[in-house]
């Protein structure tokens, strides 16, 4: 038998509509095997590794339905499609709420089947990938960081490479993203760990202070100098010093950085003599380093002494699901401290959390669930609770405001001047409109047309039979 990952199973009780979908995916290499009754299809599945099982609702011995419970319950990694007739497609639904991965209407053509299959085999492909990067680290993510994603697997990876070293990290990613998370989960993944982690954002401090809270002074270096600091670089000694926004820093007291850097040694504002410390350097910035040294703003020798180890955090956008994991946990949190009672969030109201590209990141989903929670009340997370902009990225905004009045209506008597709808600017026919909408929340969900079905709250057999039709036209 070949791999996992090309095993795919048809259960038909009809032999002729068996025939007829093995013979639709005879094009593609496959390991095409062919059961007529969930019994069968569970010994099956039982014995093989199956990656796509192809099922029909309405079996002899029982329904569709019932076969996925069971697969689900074996814990078997597979994609599951359901056949379902016309009548028939509630139960469809249902079965998608119970983790199907997508369904198809008899009498189903053989592109719309064979695109279901790579569909889900893809699928397949990247949970198994996923799978193998969290069984290679054998631990869930570092520090606090929450996520599955392909892309936050390969922030962990580097970490923990990275972690044990001395080597200084510098961060990159859009504001929200997460950064000092980062630079905190590195501090605890080292063996640094015990020591003091001190975070100084370089953007939030005003220049003429800069320099006293990262290096220090001694008591009446200057006005209102009352007392000796130590600064940030000695507070951190023996762990991490974390320089946020480190783009921000005035180029004076980016060469007294560099210093820091190349000696390991500190002198405070006021004082002569110098101070060892041995804090580890991690560094942040939103902005692009290379343009900032480009444009003179950022020092090229400091810039090649801290980008030793570049990591970049992807933004939210490219985290597959991880929004909505993150949705989960913020909801369940600040629930939790504001005596609420929502235990999660609606089906279509995780399609929209999912279709959102959220510009602002991690922080501004975080604040988004927080106004949930304060706003509403309730157990589940409803559509109507969620910002007008999570329903206008998905194509879902309210209808417009009506036209203002004219500023005189017509007299009864007077004939109404019609203009023919050919010269009217601006109006499309309506197919095109549609046509429009779902690419659009298609694009907007990554290419994914069954999470773009449930944030436009179609099924996902709409969208296929007018895509199709659409080619069909484009073809004449």
């Amino acid at each position: 038998m070949n791999s996992q990952n090309s095993c795919v199973l048809i259960v038909e009780d009809v032999p002729s509509l068996a025939a007829s979908y093995a013979a639709f995916l005879k094009r593609e290499p496959l390991d095409i095997h062919i059961v007529h009754d969930g019994k069968e299809a569970l010994a099956f599945l039982e014995r093989n590794p199956v990656a796509v099982a192809i099922v029909d609702v309405g079996l002899p011995d029982m329904s569709g339905l019932e076969i996925l419970k069971n697969i689900r319950a074996m814990g078997a990694p597979t994609a599951v499609i359901v056949i379902t007739a016309e009548g028939s497609i509630n139960l469809a639904v249902e079965a998608m709420r119970h983790g199907a991965f997508d369904f198809v209407v008899k009498p189903c053509s053989r592109e719309r089947l064979s695109v279901t299959v790579q569909n889900a085999l893809k699928h397949r492909r990247l949970e198994n990938r996923l799978a193998e990067a969290v069984e290679e680290t054998g631990e869930g993510p570092p520090g606090r960081f929450i996520g599955q994603s392909l892309a936050m697997q390969t922030v962990y990876r580097i970490l923990r490479s990275v972690a044990p070293t001395n080597a200084t990290v510098f961060i990159t990613g859009e504001s929200g993203v997460g950064k000092e998370l980062c630079a905190e989960a590195l501090h605890l993944l080292s063996k640094r760990r015990d020591r003091p982690f001190i975070a100084v954002n370089c953007a939030a401090i005003p220049k003429d202070l800069m320099e006293s809270e990262i290096f220090g002074h001694v008591k009446g270096a200057f006005t209102g100098a009352s007392a000796d600091r130590k600064g940030a670089a000695l507070q951190a000694d023996g762990g991490t010093l974390f320089l946020d926004e480190v783009a921000e820093m005035d180029l004076a007291l980016q060469s007294k950085l560099l210093r820091f850097l190349q000696e390991k040694t500190v002198q405070r504002v006021g004082e002569d003599h110098l101070l060892r410390s041995d804090a580890r350097i991690v560094c942040a910035t939103n902005r692009d380093p290379l343009a900032e040294v480009a444009a003179g703003r950022f020092r090229e020798d400091l810039f090649y002494r801290l980008h030793v180890v570049p990591l970049e955090l992807p933004p939210l956008r490219d985290r597959d699901t991880d929004a909505l994991l993150l949705s989960r946990y913020f909801l369940e949190l600040f629930s939790r401290e504001d005596g609420k009672d929502f235990k999660g969030f609606a089906p279509e109201s995780e399609a929209l959390l999912l279709a959102y590209p959220w510009p602002g990141n991690i922080r501004q989903l975080q604040n988004v669930i927080r106004s949930v929670v304060v706003l509403n009340q309730g157990q589940m997370v409803s559509p109507d609770m969620l910002p007008r902009s999570l329903w206008t990225a998905a194509n879902l905004s309210p209808p417009p405001a009506p036209a203002e009045p004219r500023a005189a209506a017509p007299s009864a008597m007077a004939p109404l001047a019609v203009t023919p709808p050919s010269s009217v600017a601006g109006i499309e026919p309506l197919e095109d409109v549609i046509r429009k909408t779902v690419e659009a929340a298609i694009n907007f969900c990554g290419g994914s047309i069954p999470r773009a079905a449930a944030a436009l709250q179609v099924s996902p057999s709409t969208i296929y039979r007018r895509m199709e039709a659409w080619r069909e036209a484009q073809a004449k």
